[in-house]
């Protein structure tokens, strides 16, 4: 790593430089695991409340040309509304800089300042989340300090991140059959306990991330009081009955980008449309005040993948420019405390 290049740790987000958060300002897709926890943990510090567990962020900067600090890498240990989420990994160097010879070095100071911070407690990273080359490096050099296994050949999760704007935004009519009335509109009080066993289904193919019946209902409701999941409610014509076939959360928001974090359709309902219907709305809805919504989706679900495609996420059709791609990557669960996202 050059002489140039500095590592700093932060342990609380009020404390973090501005610089940092004016380059993660001037992405906010690409930042969207980072930003939005910052700014809520900033809203919590200023009103003397502290999260559940220690926060930790470090940050690799190196100078510019005009001798001003520019933030180059960052690992983001923080907590969520249900549990500790993974590391997050910020990166803000252009593609032609992530490459083994440049990350490596910087990726090591980073994990041995990261491992030094947390002062004995190494079993709260169980994982690691970022892009593939980022992830990949932070992975072996984790195991490499702490000894600790990785499971880098079966990763936990894998996607490319997506947006969608305005402007590639794509109106469809998609009609259901005549005796079901649909219904979309942000989720209520009313909704919780269906939106439960939403969360609890979305959940169950989510592994290792799975939630028992009563950590279902926790994230309901607090998705439901701070108005972070839509809903896709069909009532049968003549009748009462009324059910939530679809959801759609969207829990990491900065002031410009929106991020799509959970979409489910139950069993009952699939192959209606919903989930796409309900995206879309939800999409309409939120640029009404953000520049973009941004999701990622599994290189594993094809069925997902093109009904984003269709709902208006950029590079997800073929022959599209092609995205970022990110890897979680876990770390072998005897030596930690899994946590959940």
């Amino acid at each position: 790593m050059s002489s140039s290049n500095s590592i700093q740790v932060f342990d609380s987000s009020l404390r973090i430089p501005r610089y940092v958060l004016n380059a993660l300002q001037g992405n906010e897709c690409r930042s969207n695991c980072a930003l939005p926890l910052i700014l809520k943990s900033q809203d919590l510090e200023s009103r003397g409340q502290t999260p559940p567990h220690r926060q930790i962020w470090v940050v690799c900067s190196s100078v510019n040309s005009s001798g001003a600090p520019s933030v180059e890498l960052m690992l983001c240990v923080t907590e969520g509304y249900i549990d500790s989420y993974p590391v997050f990994i910020y990166n803000h160097l252009p593609p032609d800089l992530l490459t083994r010879g440049y990350i490596q070095p910087r990726m090591a100071a980073l994990a041995n300042a990261l491992a030094e911070a947390l002062n004995g407690n190494l079993a709260r990273v169980y994982a690691v989340y970022g892009q593939d080359p980022l992830a990949e490096a932070f992975a072996w050099n984790w195991t490499n300090i702490t000894g600790i296994g990785n499971l880098v050949d079966k990763p936990y999760y894998a996607a490319k991140l997506s947006y969608c704007t305005r402007q590639t935004l794509r109106s469809r009519f998609l009609p259901l059959p005549d005796d079901l009335i649909p219904e979309i509109r942000l989720a209520n009080d009313e909704d919780v306990r269906e939106v439960a066993q939403c969360c609890h289904g979305f959940a169950s193919d989510s592994a290792p991330y799975i939630l028992t019946r009563d950590g279902a209902l926790r994230e309901a409701r607090y998705l439901v009081h701070n108005q972070q999941v839509w809903v896709h409610r069909i009532t049968r014509r003549g009748t009462t009955e009324s059910s939530i076939a679809s959801i759609v959360a969207c829990s990491r928001n900065s002031q410009n980008n929106a991020t799509i974090t959970k979409v489910y359709t139950s069993p009952d309902w699939r192959r209606l449309g919903c989930a796409e219907r309900l995206v879309r709305r939800v999409c309409e809805d939120l640029l009404q005040t953000k520049t973009t919504v941004s999701l990622f989706v599994a290189h594993d679900n094809p069925g997902a993948t093109a009904v984003y495609s269709r709902v208006g996420f950029v590079g997800l059709g073929q022959g599209e420019e092609p995205l970022e791609t990110w890897t979680e990557i876990g770390f072998h669960p005897q030596s930690v405390r899994l946590g959940h996202w």
